[in-house]
């Protein structure tokens, strides 16, 4: 470290960040939190969900457009308050504390935490593909039981809460305390590590594109995809927009995490500048990554197949080995070696997404503390200056977490929770200008009023469809009641700071 930025950091007070975040280590962020396990995986249960290879690229297209119109709007609230805290600030701004404190509470509760468990189990069921001992079964000698929420829905039993420990979450518990432990040695390790992973599984999903497009290209898989069957699918209708509805919760969760970089606004250097930079250079990156990564996948394998098939072609991408499409893909391109190498490949990309989600989401917890809304302590930052206190509460509840449920159920919960509150908080966009009329706006949302209108109509419609499809609906109405359940919460943590 330089002798002059030594001598800056010995001059921050105690309660100060570190503004060590380049343009390019924030970019690095917004993709780096966004490109975890979905894109390896969830294709399969779309797949299944569509039937159609035209309807896996229209669901993966239209989740790169609510994205980026997402990211454009909160362009122009990062940059009028590039805090700790990002969404939760633009929420207590333009809503009130109460509704700031229901987004922190739910971040805390399954948003974030939910997506660091789901991730970490992913890396989990990968590190199986080399260690098949890994397995998703659970051990005999830990509490155990499956819970069925019926008053929610919950009819069938393989949609209970799967409580207990498996070797698949033991490993993804065991990454998360990792990652914890280099966030608390100080921002720059977790901004070194953040940056320095994002680029190296960028470079493996770009191969991986370029791999499909080239010698991966089976002419079988091209002919069954891309022939009569391109357009094929079920008959349109009510049924077939709840299907494809819910089936984007695995595309909207792979997409997710692109406002993290807000919640680290204060570590950004020049973030008025940067922070709206990042968000649209980040998603726009992703989403192009994810179109053309799904075109990869049906050029080498076809979409249909059977769920007994014997080999990867004889699967499909619809029921590719638990779920594992990018691996079958790379397995059908190079054999064995070629799934292994895959396998390295999502497990780095899975540590680098939660590094970075690990990172931001313990400034909200600072945020919150420092208006009295969470515990007192996680308002502080270490001697390097650091939310640690945040980031342990943090990791605690994400290890409870990965003991409750598997992938598909964790973003479950986390998906609809999340699209409510991108909805509240782009509305909260049109409240500040007519609010703050003459505040400081470095950047204004490109398209305003007609783009987050638009934004707020599509999160909106695939929120209705998560509360109306049979498939999402326990899930949903749990985020939901969990949301709610912060209102007596905040009023019981007014109180109890009055006294």
């Amino acid at each position: 470290m330089a002798a002059g930025t030594i001598e800056r950091e010995q001059t921050l007070s105690p309660t100060e960040f570190v503004r060590a975040m380049t343009l390019t280590d924030a970019t690095m962020l917004v993709a780096g939190s966004m490109i975890g396990s979905g894109i390896f995986i969830v294709s399969a249960s779309i797949a299944r969900s569509v039937q159609s290879p035209l309807w896996l690229l229209i669901i993966w297209a239209l989740t790169g457009l609510i994205t980026m119109l997402g990211a454009l709007a909160y362009g122009e609230l990062a940059a009028m308050f590039p805090r700790a805290g990002g969404q939760y600030v633009f929420l207590r701004e333009s809503m009130g504390p109460l509704m700031g404190f229901l987004y922190g509470w739910t971040l805390f509760v399954v948003i974030q935490t939910g997506t660091i468990a789901a991730v970490a189990v992913a890396f989990g069921r990968f590190l199986g593909v080399l260690w098949p001992a890994i397995s998703p079964d659970r051990y005999g000698w830990f509490p155990q039981g499956d819970v069925c929420i019926r008053v929610l829905g919950c009819t069938d039993p393989s949609a209970a809460i799967q409580l207990g420990l498996t070797p698949q979450r033991l490993a993804g518990l065991v990454t998360v305390w990792l990652l914890t432990w280099v966030n608390l040695r100080g921002v720059r390790e977790g901004k070194f590590v953040q940056t320095t992973l994002t680029v190296v599984k960028t470079g493996a999903l770009a191969l991986l594109i370029i791999l499909g497009f080239t010698i991966g290209r089976n002419a079988e898989a091209i002919a069954a995809n891309f022939g009569a069957a391109f357009s094929a699918g079920p008959s349109w209708g009510s049924a077939f927009i709840l299907a494809a509805g819910a089936a984007m919760v695995g595309s909207l969760f792979s997409s997710d995490a692109w406002n993290n970089v807000t919640f680290a606004a204060a570590e950004v250097q020049n973030p008025r500048r940067n922070l709206p930079l990042a968000l649209v250079l980040g998603t726009g990156l992703v989403s192009i990554l994810y179109v053309l990564c799904n075109v990869s996948y049906l050029r080498v394998l076809p979409l249909h197949g059977t769920a007994t098939g014997a080999t990867t072609m004889a699967r499909g991408i619809a029921f590719a080995t638990q779920d594992r499409v990018a691996t079958a893909a790379t397995e059908q391109i190079f054999g064995a070696a070629g799934a292994t190498a895959m396998a390295i490949a999502i497990l780095i990309s899975t540590f680098g997404c939660n590094n970075g989600l690990i990172l931001a989401g313990a400034r909200v917890y600072f945020a919150m503390a420092r208006d009295k809304l969470f515990f007192r302590k996680a308002g502080t930052l270490n001697g390097r200056h650091v939310p640690a206190f945040a980031l342990v509460v943090q990791s605690i509840w994400v290890s409870l977490l990965c003991l409750t449920g598997t992938y598909g159920q964790l973003l479950n919960y986390v998906i609809f929770a999340a699209l409510l509150f991108y909805v509240l908080t782009t509305i909260g966009l049109f409240i500040l200008r007519r609010k703050m009329p003459d505040a400081e706006r470095p950047y204004r949302a490109f398209g305003y009023p007609l783009l987050p209108a638009l934004y707020i109509v599509l999160a909106g419609a695939v929120s209705i469809i998560l509360l109306i499809s049979t498939e999402t609906r326990m899930q949903a109405f749990s985020g939901l009641v969990l949301v709610l359940i912060g209102i007596p919460v905040y009023a019981l943590w007014r109180r109890a700071e009055a006294v």
